[in-house]
């Protein structure tokens, strides 16, 4: 089956560092990374079977260049879904495969990726999808498309009895994998979804939080590729206030970073006192189907 996909259309991204590489996976390191001479090389969602491990080295102006990175501004989506309990294999794939290959069929779609949850939660929500748009108003006509509206009541609704949609603006390094998301290091791992529900009237403490938060991911380069947070402005999910998306190199790097003493202590010093509600979820980002719908 042949595979035909439309590209988003971006305004003019600036490649500030073309040469692009995969830290070496420690317990804990200090905050450096490095680049590697290569082409970037942008992978579909199929055929992504085995990971492959890669061994760096760095310069020290390449090293020193991660200081004067610029940033580029774009929309995380995260669409939470409660299953029905006699969710079949093959509607299970249907499901995820129609709302995977969306990127396929509407411009403003960066990335996706999405997957069955791993963990139990309060909430009872069984999968998650995770996309990442270009801007606002991209995302606002996404909700209107007539393509995925078909693909919400014909391939998502009969198969689930919730739905949970939080959008967030945030910032990324302004190069072509960390916007998109495609290549070596992010064709693995696995998805941790944090949706909080923090205090109207704890701004400064709110602020200093998130931004310990953000300092200790930080802490962890060898075992995180990407994280962004930022504030809900979705007004169908008044329940949370703020989003965030950490990807992990693997399950045993997700583990290693909430088991950490570093990250509860956070939560103890920080997050505690201001926050109302925690949904915490993850999912492995291997593929779930095998064509393009």
């Amino acid at each position: 089956m042949l595979i035909q996909s439309q590209c988003s259309v971006l305004s003019p991204i600036r490649l500030t560092n073309p040469h692009r590489s995969l830290p070496i996976i420690s317990r804990r390191a200090p905050f450096n990374a490095c680049r590697m001479n290569g082409a970037v090389v942008i992978s579909t969602w199929l055929g992504r079977k085995k990971n492959r491990g890669v061994t760096v080295s760095a310069t020290e102006e390449q090293s020193s260049s991660l200081n004067v990175q610029k940033k580029r501004k774009v929309v995380d989506h995260i669409c939470l879904l409660k299953a029905k309990e006699d969710l079949s294999d093959e509607e299970e794939k249907d499901m995820l495969d129609f709302l995977y290959t969306t990127q396929y069929q509407m411009r403003g779609i960066l990335s996706v990726s999405l997957g069955r949850i791993l963990n139990e939660n309060i909430d009872k929500y069984t999968h998650a999808v995770y996309m990442r748009f270009q801007r606002k108003e991209d995302i606002g006509k996404f909700y209107e498309n007539p393509f995925y509206l078909r693909v919400l009541n014909e391939h998502v609704l009969p198969y689930c009895h919730g739905l949970t949609n939080v959008d967030y603006e945030s910032e990324v390094e302004d190069d072509i994998i960390p916007i998109f998301r495609k290549g070596e290091e992010f064709n693995f791992g696995v998805e941790f979804v944090l949706l909080l529900s923090l205090v109207d009237n704890a701004s400064g403490p709110v602020e200093e939080a998130l931004v310990s938060l953000e300092g200790l991911i930080m802490g962890f380069p060898s075992i995180i590729v990407q994280s962004t947070q930022g504030l809900n402005f979705n007004p169908s999910s008044k329940e949370f206030t703020h989003g965030v998306v950490i990807r992990f190199r693997s399950l045993d790097a997700f583990e290693i970073f909430v088991g950490s003493s570093e990250y509860k202590e956070i939560w103890k010093s920080k997050f505690d006192q201001i926050t109302r509600k925690t949904l915490s979820l993850h999912f492995s980002v291997d593929p779930v189907g095998s064509e393009i719908m």
